[in-house]
């Protein structure tokens, strides 16, 4: 019996098993708890961790050049770039149909744009190749519709390419305009048959949905009658495609018109531009092909990629690798700067009486309470040649009138204006730390027979170094990340690497390259970071 009692587990007052209701009980809490904290998780989660993973997605994002170009990236692909030839007729015809459609839709200048970054020059090849590749597919659509006037009628097109059902329904819905527009779906077969011009018709109708107008009864593109002719000459009887009568009868009758027809796509491309004919416009094509590209991270560290590979830039455009060793060291520089003012400023506020240390507190957080542009802008007019500190040191006979101070538009002025704007980010720290050691300790090292400067250096720096690391990180931390500052006091010689990545975000619009710039600039903090806590220790740094 006495056996029986001891084996039975023990019980709630509910009557469950202790164990069991204890677990339920502290999963009850850790629910609340989680629910105290999700607000600002959801918080950081879209103001700090969904900016960042996008940043780092757009360092790599190109696919707008197989998106713009498909069927001209396919042709690609059999190009022998080391022949050091232009592609043949077959990529020119492939990039007729693309271009026209990226005209279509005003995409082609987005897309040279972003080749531009690579290889100067294609933007405006792009730009203007828009216009010429639009008129090869109005010559086609003369000479279509003058062979039968059936092929202007967007209908035809319709009827060609979309299935019965989805005519019917669109039909129906143009009629009343009522609930969503049907989706679009395309005849068994046609695609094999007509790729090209199917392909250009998908877009087409996709575009012409998205602004609520039934193709149907839409002006047809101009590329389709470039595209079908295309079509037509590698497959003169598209019968794997189950077309009506009508249509099939009509395709039959081009087709035999066409037939033996010659076009010359390149020499159309080369006298829009000669640059087609240049094999570092293809291979910068070909190179970028790809959905995902690290060249914005070779563009962010002086490098690029060619076809023999990756490659140093010439010397005239090696810029951010020397950007980003000016903004470390300068970082460094205006960290210690602010160490050496702040940490006697620190040490006052500590040990003064106390109203006397909130008197000086106040103009320590007086600069919080002013402009950052207000600030920078005033020490543009001390810093001058002829501004307040040049006049007083003439004044005072310490320079000569036309020998003045150059302190503006150079490292000099970024780092007398970024030190006073970051010297109260070093005091703080500092200060509460020195507030929490007792003076008592000097006192008893001093009783003890300790020199000033020892009893100091032995007993109260060692307790202020979690000030001076807190401080320090969060100086260095800011500098690296100030723009404002160094573009209007720095000149050429004292500007950042974050002057350039908000260059690239708002004037060039590269935001790539920004993405790029700014995915390393990340990861040098964290390397930093990393490196500072197994040299000092993280644990060390405390902020009171």
């Amino acid at each position: 019996m006495s056996d029986t009692t001891q084996a039975s587990p023990m019980k709630a007052a509910d009557g469950t098993p202790l164990k069991k209701s204890l677990t339920r009980a502290l999963r009850r809490q850790k629910l609340r708890a989680l629910a105290l904290i999700a607000p600002l998780l959801i918080f950081v989660l879209f103001t700090f961790i969904l900016p960042i993973a996008d940043m780092l997605f757009r360092s790599v994002e190109n696919q707008i050049v197989g998106d713009t170009l498909p069927n001209t990236v396919q042709a690609l692909k059999a190009w022998d770039q080391a022949s050091d030839e232009a592609p043949g007729e077959q990529v020119f015809r492939a990039l007729s149909v693309d271009l026209q459609v990226a005209a279509e839709l005003k995409q082609h200048t987005r897309l040279g744009t972003r080749l531009n970054y690579e290889n100067p020059g294609v933007s405006s090849l792009f730009r203007s190749s828009g216009r010429g590749a639009d008129k090869i597919g109005k010559d086609f659509q003369d000479r279509l519709v003058e062979l039968d006037p059936a092929w202007k009628e967007g209908e035809t097109w319709a009827t060609i390419f979309g299935t019965d059902e989805w005519l019917a329904a669109e039909a129906a819905w143009d009629a009343d305009r009522a609930g969503k527009q049907p989706a679009f779906r395309m005849r068994d077969g046609i695609d094999e048959a007509l790729p090209l011009t199917a392909h250009a018709y998908q877009v087409f109708v996709k575009d012409v949905q998205g602004a609520g107008k039934n193709p149907a009864t839409t002006k047809p593109w101009r590329v389709f009658y470039d595209a079908l002719s295309q079509d037509l000459g590698a497959n003169p009887d598209p019968a794997s495609a189950a077309l009506p009568s009508a249509q099939a009868t009509l395709i039959a009758a081009t087709s035999t018109a066409i037939a033996g027809d010659s076009f010359s796509y390149k020499d159309a491309f080369l006298d829009m531009d000669t640059g087609w004919g240049a094999v570092s416009t293809w291979e910068t094509i070909k190179a970028y092909s790809a959905p995902y590209t690290a060249g914005y991270f070779l563009n962010a560290v002086d490098l690029e990629k060619g076809a023999d590979g990756i490659a140093v830039r010439p010397p005239e455009e090696r810029i951010y690798i020397k950007l980003f060793a000016r903004t470390m060291w300068m970082s460094l520089l205006i960290t210690v700067s602010c160490l050496v003012l702040g940490y006697p400023v620190a040490w006052l506020l500590a040990n003064l009486r106390a109203s006397t240390s909130n008197l000086l507190m106040i103009l320590v957080l007086l600069p919080f309470w002013t402009s950052l542009l207000v600030r920078t802008s005033a020490w543009k007019v001390l810093l001058q040649q002829q501004g307040v500190i040049n006049d007083i040191l003439v004044w005072l006979r310490i320079v000569d009138d036309g020998n003045r101070l150059v302190m503006i538009n150079n490292q000099m002025g970024t780092i007398i204006a970024m030190t006073h704007i970051l010297l109260p980010f070093m005091i703080l720290p500092l200060y509460s730390v020195m507030k929490t050691v007792p003076p008592t300790y000097l006192r008893a090292a001093r009783s003890l027979g300790a020199t000033p400067w020892t009893a100091f250096w032995r007993v109260y720096f060692p307790q202020s170094v979690p000030g001076i690391g807190a401080g320090s990180i969060l100086v260095f931390i800011l500098a690296i990340g100030y723009y404002i500052t160094p573009e209007l006091v720095g000149g050429t010689q004292g500007v950042f690497i974050s002057n350039r990545i908000a260059f690239h975000i708002s004037s060039s619009l590269n935001w790539g390259l920004a993405a790029a710039l700014g995915a390393i600039l990340l990861g040098v903090v964290l390397l930093l970071y990393y490196t500072y806590d197994k040299i000092v220790g993280i644990d060390n740094v405390k902020l009171g």
